[in-house]
């Protein structure tokens, strides 16, 4: 279908003009349409999706409303219809939100490097004035070369401004460069819009000429991207003036200077909250008093009745690592509350708006190990579980820096039932080891991330982020986000936490759990100086992290000790599911090299750190 007859199933009158409106979602396009075509709207599902068209008259001319984009080309439906339209447009009336000119300006370039007549008008002006943006109309008129309008919309305030000015659209500013090579695709090509999507590597417009589709999507998206950046450098200016707190505090969290110690305050909330009420006050009566105090007693008497618990069965139940013992204990008084406190603080953060504004004020900083600052999300994501930070480093621009991420990921960051055993153990051996664990982490997570960005090739992509406005959290979305990702966590968690129990007890009956302690005292008495019996906790540690960290809250150690263990454990390799997706995801022969990664990272690390203090 040629875009000359791409509304065919739509009845436009003969000369009558198609004006197209076109933005990014939630920006205000219907107030326009229905402010331009009054009560009299149809709609039209476009031929081979499920999208619907809405379209009514403007005096003896047709408005088309387009499904809200951000970018023309054929990723999915919405863009593939919001694409066919627009380039059966005669004028675009682009809507763009004043709050988010440097995402919304994208569009706005894209459109007018088609070569089809644009009028822009910048919406929610009241909602910039209230967060302090002030945007020069008359200079951004200027760099786009189309008329600008200031409006807001829902109050009526310029669209009767809109209405008198919108066939006064015309061509806007398009790069000399990008100009001389469409001019060459125009023998190619019915239009110079179409030319624009070939030249963009848009293969159903290419197919619809003949031609191949080209290969410079990311070289043109790039310089529209600098273009952008630089016109919201000019037009945009930020002042406190009349802004609301929470808008002045959205900025502090961005500034370096007051950034940091907001990011370090709520660090120090979150180990406090974590590692003090949940890990010990919390924990303590759960695990203690609840779990080991009254359920366990219960249990190995109950089962004991018909089961002895010398016997192979009785020790798989309600021995030392028994399913229906140890198993539950950590699962329902351990595992349990830290998760939940972990997740809701999680949510609390989510809520606020505050996680973007944690993506770009580490950008610079994540640049240094090949990453951009969204890079941050998976990473935070990861504290939770690294399985599901693992399937969220798809949000990464490239395979060089999901392979980064993941490697990370695997090695250095603890997930949240492991962070919570690991806090608690941390609290009860002072503030200068949690210093040196935090500090030493860094250093290798920043040597991992700085190798690979060395050896792998590419560059990393610049930062594309959403800043919603700060807010106070709503509980009950706090509340539903806590439920839900604590109950898919402990869903997926638990059946590995028996196999991992189970697999012990098994090792323990045939008595070869002390043969692969013995085969490990080298490195555990050697390297690490810790106890033998520490094998059995990177044992369980194979199974799930988080298991193996557990298992150290019942073993007596120094805090010499303690910190080596932790760091080791920390450093080793991810669970069986972390490793499964980490295969799927980056491929065998890159999930295998990071495995053995960590294994080699934990003992020397975990070594060197060993024989420094101790």
């Amino acid at each position: 279908m040629h875009c000359h007859n791409c509304l065919s199933h739509i009845e436009i009158p003969e000369g009558a003009k198609k004006i197209v409106l076109v933005g990014n979602p939630n920006v205000g396009k219907s107030v326009f349409f229905n402010a331009l075509t009054g009560m009299y709207v149809d709609v039209s599902n476009f031929p081979g999706t499920t999208v619907d068209i809405s379209y009514g008259r403007f005096g003896k001319d047709v408005v088309l409303d387009t499904p809200g984009v951000y970018g023309i080309s054929s990723f999915n439906d919405e863009e593939r219809v919001a694409r066919d339209v627009i380039l059966a447009a005669d004028l675009i009336l682009n809507v763009v939100d004043a709050v988010h000119l440097e995402r919304d300006l994208f569009l706005t370039l894209q459109v007018i490097d088609t070569g089809i007549p644009v009028i822009v008008a910048v919406n929610m002006m009241d909602e910039a004035a209230k967060q302090g943006i002030h945007v020069d109309i008359d200079l951004l008129e200027h760099l786009l070369g189309v008329p600008v309008i200031p409006t807001v919309a829902v109050k009526g305030k310029g669209l009767e401004e809109v209405k008198n000015r919108l066939y006064e659209a015309r061509i806007g500013n398009i790069p000399a460069a990008l100009k001389r090579d469409l001019q060459e695709m125009l023998n190619r090509a019915g239009t110079w819009a179409e030319a624009l999507l070939i030249l963009e590597g848009d293969p159903h417009v290419a197919a619809r000429h003949g031609v191949a589709p080209g290969t410079r999507r990311e070289e043109i998206y790039h310089e529209r991207r600098h273009r952008v950046n630089d016109i919201v450098r000019h037009v945009v200016k930020e002042t406190n003036e009349g802004t609301r707190f929470s808008t002045k505090l959205g900025r502090w969290m961005l500034q370096p200077l007051t950034g940091i110690p907001i990011f370090i305050l709520v660090l120090a909330i979150m180990y406090y909250v974590i590692g003090v009420i949940v890990a010990q006050d919390i924990v303590g009566f759960t695990e203690e008093t609840v779990m080991q105090g009254m359920y366990e007693p219960a249990v190995r008497a109950f089962v004991g009745r018909f089961i002895s618990e010398q016997s192979v069965l009785g020790t798989i139940l309600i021995g030392e690592f028994g399913l229906l013992t140890l198993t539950i204990t950590y699962i329902v008084g351990l595992m349990m509350p830290l998760v939940l406190g972990f997740y809701f603080l999680m949510s609390l953060m989510e809520d606020s708006g505050y996680l973007p504004r944690l993506a770009a004020l580490v950008d610079r900083a994540m640049n240094v190990i090949g990453l951009n600052g969204r890079a941050i999300i998976p990473i935070i994501l990861g504290f939770g579980c690294i399985t599901m930070a693992t399937i969220t480093t798809r949000i990464l621009g490239s395979a060089r820096e999901r392979t980064i991420a993941t490697a990370v990921l695997g090695l250095a960051i603890p997930c949240s039932a492991q962070l919570g055993v690991i806090v608690g153990l941390l609290a009860g051996i002072g503030v200068e080891y949690t210093v040196i664990y935090i500090l030493t982490l860094l250093i290798v997570l920043g040597i991992v991330g700085l190798v690979l960005s060395r050896v792998l090739p590419g560059e990393s992509s610049e930062l594309l982020i959403d800043l919603p406005p700060i807010r106070l959290p709503r509980l009950e979305n706090v509340l539903k986000k806590t439920a839900t990702k604590s109950y898919a966590f402990l869903k997926e968690a638990s059946p590995l936490f028996m196999l991992g129990a189970f697999l012990i007890t098994l090792l323990q009956v045939a008595g070869l759990l002390e043969v692969i302690q013995n085969a490990l005292a080298p490195v555990t008495e050697g390297v690490l100086r810790l106890p033998r019996e520490t094998a059995t906790v990177f044992i369980m540690g194979m199974i799930r992290r988080d298991f193996g960290a557990a298992g150290l809250s019942d073993m007596t150690l120094s805090p010499e000790q303690t910190l080596v263990a932790l760091l080791t454990i920390t450093l080793f390799v991810p669970c069986i599911a972390s490793m499964i997706v980490m295969l799927k995801e980056r491929g065998r022969k890159e999930g295998l090299l990071i495995w053995v990664g960590s294994w080699v990272a934990a003992f020397v690390v975990g070594g060197i750190v060993a024989h420094i203090i101790m």
